[in-house]
């Protein structure tokens, strides 16, 4: 398929399929006249891309971390993987790990401030100055 039906298919833009390709996240294939050729594979790539993404992953780690996602985990090999990518996925996790911490804690104070706002009813409406129908004050 070609990058326009990709790009509309994950609600992406060429040029961001682009940039995945660039960053070594997805390889499509080529077609003789030279443009990128996908198959459907990548369409589910993509969206794990856009996912860890979102997470807040960054491109460095999601390639390489993605073969490891994109094959059953009892089928795992982890030969080759090394203490920097270690080092790395663990920092990304203690980062992770604080973040939901704050924002949970974020969730929380705001679920107990609109507790506190239901309990108290709605606010009396302010008035605004009686004007004109054409908008001059009176």
């Amino acid at each position: 398929m070609r990058i326009g039906e990709v790009a509309r298919r994950t609600e992406t833009t060429p040029r961001l399929l682009r940039y995945y390709e660039a960053q070594g996240l997805i390889a499509p294939g080529r077609a003789e006249n030279g443009y990128r050729e996908y198959d459907e594979d990548t369409v589910g790539r993509v969206r794990q891309v856009r996912e860890l993404l979102r997470a807040g992953l960054p491109t460095r780690l999601i390639v390489r971390i993605l073969p490891c996602l994109s094959t059953p985990r009892e089928n795992v090999r982890f030969s080759g993987v090394t203490p920097e990518t270690v080092a790395l996925l663990e920092e990304e996790h203690a980062r992770l790990s604080a973040r939901i911490e704050c924002l949970t804690r974020n969730r929380e104070a705001i679920g107990a401030y609109l507790t506190a706002l239901r309990e108290a009813g709605p606010a009396p409406a302010e008035r605004a100055p009686d004007r004109e129908p054409d908008g001059a004050a009176r």
